[in-house]
C-alpha cells in the first residue's frame, strides 16, 4: 500500500475574499438595544433575524457582529482600548 499522505492545496490570505474579522468596524448600541439582545439572546438564542426585527433600524448583520464583538475571544483587546478611552 501506498502510504504517502495526500498533497493539500496551498492558500494564502490574497486568495480569500472574506474580510478579517479584525477589520469590521465597532458597533454602537444604545443600553435600551443592548439590553434587548441579550435578553431576546436568552430566548431564541443567534436567531439574529429575530433579534433584529425587534430593533427598528437596525439589520441582523449589525446584530451578529456586535454579539460577537462583545464576546468574541479575538476582540478582548479591542473592547479594553475601548473601555479605557
Amino acid at each position: 500500500m501506498d502510504e504517502r499522505r495526500p498533497k493539500q492545496g496551498k492558500t494564502s490570505k490574497e486568495d480569500s475574499e472574506e474580510v478579517s474579522s479584525i477589520e469590521w468596524e465597532f458597533i454602537n448600541m444604545t443600553e435600551q438595544e443592548e439590553d434587548l439582545i441579550y435578553r431576546m439572546y436568552k430566548l431564541v438564542g443567534d436567531r439574529w433575524d429575530l433579534i433584529a426585527g425587534r430593533i427598528p433600524s437596525r439589520k441582523a448583520e449589525e446584530i451578529e457582529r456586535f454579539w460577537i464583538m462583545r464576546h468574541g475571544e479575538g476582540f478582548a483587546g479591542k473592547r479594553k482600548e475601548l473601555d479605557s478611552d
